[in-house]
């Protein structure tokens, strides 16, 4: 009796034992592999048992497939059976333990090893949810018992929190790496105005992040009928190649028109995938693909490919749309300094063809005054001959010629007129800040450092916020080209009180550059046939000083060499 209760005693402190040495390798080591692989060493031991496995559900499978083993032949480690298949697939089907005393006479079993007479399973479960199997089998008939079953309850629960613990490990990992990849594509967004470089930089960062074989981003065209592949990271030159998708029979499509996520476990084998061959020759399995939404509007797709069966998690679909969101973000940026540009430019050219129209005005103003003389001397000379003579005709003809020039004259001048300004409430610092949003590129990659001085609450002015817009304009690229070499513009608003105690809005454009001599700053707004400059204190402030002119106001220049300018406009306050 008392070996008995002694043989007890050290059963029960080896299963002690057991315990806790399984629990100090749970806390002391990240390789879940290790410790699966002790648990199921321990337990063959333990419960003299001839060999031993754990099995965990796959996902995207669903076949129960060994993760750790003890005394199993290499062939034995790669059996698969499906959930309710065998002792073991009855066990992940029920939820329940199964101790069976004799496997010969039980219909469940499926043969593993010819010598096994009895087994026991007991189900693994992770937050209530079954993943799992634990067993042990014995060349004897009922070779284990109830103890033996409680023990491998207890080691399934320490199993259990091994491949918890191995989950939220991997849920941190994939976070650290989002968070590293947002950073590294944020700063590449950022740092880069072209789209290309800015898209490439995200499908690399989402394949490597979701451990995908291939990535990929198409965009929908403007007539939303088509999806075109914009940017690709691991595809080959087939799928780079091919035809482009339609909108409204793709896979892809459906993502873009539902704006939501979609995966597909295989799309070599799945009919609403268009390109089946190639994604065979591409070797590309699973597939999830994700909205790019900016503004509330869908504008293409971002999508990963992995090179086996493979079913992503929420966390990965959330990980893979934060990436979608971004890479919406960096096309819009894109496409708005696109329209920036665009303005600019098209800025540019109304100051050129401003500066055109003022020069044919002046021209024409020019030459009214000689024809005028001309035309009064040639009526004055009364030139009278016979209609046979043959100086009538030319006489006639130079008349024509002069009354043609004439009305030439009157034309140009009254297309010039036509550009006298629409007045209307204008806010100064609005302008400013508009303008300030077109030449914020150009400035930065002349390495000129733009500051706001604004007085907030600045009275309207009446004024042609166009014609304003564009001696601004003139007054900003004029202190650029002063400070070739970099520097500091400052534009300033106040308010001021004249002579007259009328009230007048200034805005003054202060450049560090190298300053205009007395000479310079008194031909500054001459007319454009008074200047020898095709820019800077030529056409550009030609035009400025008419516009400022017709809208009542007045220019002031302030400059010392090598202190830099300053331009004051003062507009009459409404």
């Amino acid at each position: 009796m008392k070996e008995e209760q002694l043989e007890k005693l050290k059963s029960s402190h080896e299963r002690l034992r057991l315990l806790y040495q399984v629990g100090s390798v749970i806390h002391s080591t990240l390789d879940s592999q290790e410790a699966l692989q002790l648990i199921v060493s321990e337990a063959v031991r333990v419960m003299r048992a001839s060999s031993g496995s754990l099995v965990l559900i796959n996902p995207t499978s669903g076949f129960l497939e060994i993760h750790a083993a003890q005394n199993l032949s290499s062939a034995a480690r790669k059996l698969k059976l499906r959930v309710g298949e065998g002792v073991t697939g009855w066990v992940a089907q029920s939820g329940k333990p199964a101790r069976v005393g004799d496997v010969t006479h039980d219909p469940r079993y499926v043969s593993v090893r010819r010598d096994v007479r009895s087994e026991l399973a007991v189900p693994l479960e992770v937050q209530g949810e079954v993943r799992g199997v634990i067993n042990v089998d014995s060349d004897r008939v009922d070779a284990f018992s109830e103890d033996d079953q409680e023990l491998l309850q207890e080691l399934a629960i320490q199993a259990a929190k091994v491949i918890h613990n191995t989950w939220l490990y991997e849920q941190l990992r994939l976070k650290v790496m989002l968070f590293e990849s947002l950073s590294s594509v944020s700063r590449t967004i950022n740092s880069t105005l072209n789209l290309d470089e800015a898209l490439r930089a995200i499908t690399k960062e989402a394949c490597e992040l979701m451990r995908a074989r291939m990535c990929s981003l198409m965009l929908i065209d403007e007539t939303r009928e088509w999806l075109d592949l914009r940017a690709s990271f691991g595809a080959g030159d087939a799928y780079i190649n091919k035809p482009r998708l339609n909108a409204e029979e793709s896979l892809i499509g459906v993502v873009v028109r539902r704006k939501k996520p979609l995966q597909v476990a295989n799309v070599q084998t799945d009919t609403r995938y268009q390109n089946v061959e190639l994604a065979r020759r591409e070797n590309l399995v699973s597939l999830l693909s994700v909205p790019l939404i900016f503004a509330g509007q869908c504008i293409g797709a971002l999508s990963v490919y992995t090179a086996r069966p493979y079913s992503f998690s929420n966390e990965e679909i959330k990980i893979l749309s934060a990436l979608a969101e971004l890479s919406a973000i960096a096309i819009e940026k894109a496409r708005l300094y696109e329209r920036v540009a665009d303005v600019e430019e098209q800025l540019r050219q109304n100051e050129k063809l401003s500066a055109l129209g003022l020069l044919a005005a002046e021209v024409a103003h020019e030459i009214r005054n000689p024809l005028t003389v001309i035309k009064l001397l040639y009526h004055s000379l009364d030139l009278k001959f016979e209609p046979k003579d043959p100086r009538n005709k030319d006489a006639q003809i130079i008349e024509a010629k002069i009354e043609h020039l004439n009305k030439i004259v009157e034309q140009i001048l009254d297309f010039a007129r036509t550009t006298e300004p629409k007045f209307a409430p204008v806010n100064l610092n609005d302008l400013v800040d508009e303008l300030s949003l077109l030449v914020r590129h150009k400035l930065a990659n002349q390495d000129i450092k733009l500051v706001h001085d604004l007085q907030p609450d600045l009275p309207l002015v009446s004024g042609d916020a166009p014609q304003l817009e564009q001696a601004f304009l003139n007054l900003i690229l004029n202190a650029a080209e002063a400070m070739g070499g970099g520097g500091t513009l400052t534009i300033r608003s106040h308010v001021l009180r004249g002579a007259d105690k009328a009230l007048r809005v200034a805005v003054e454009f202060k450049d560090t550059g190298g300053g205009m001599t007395s000479e310079q700053q008194q031909q500054a707004f001459k007319t454009v046939l008074a200047t020898t400059k095709a820019k800077g204190t030529g056409l550009g402030l030609a035009i400025v000083g008419r516009i400022i002119e017709t809208h009542h106001g007045a220019i002031r220049i302030r400059s010392r060499a090598g202190r830099g300018t300053t331009m004051q406009i003062t507009l009459p306050a409404i």
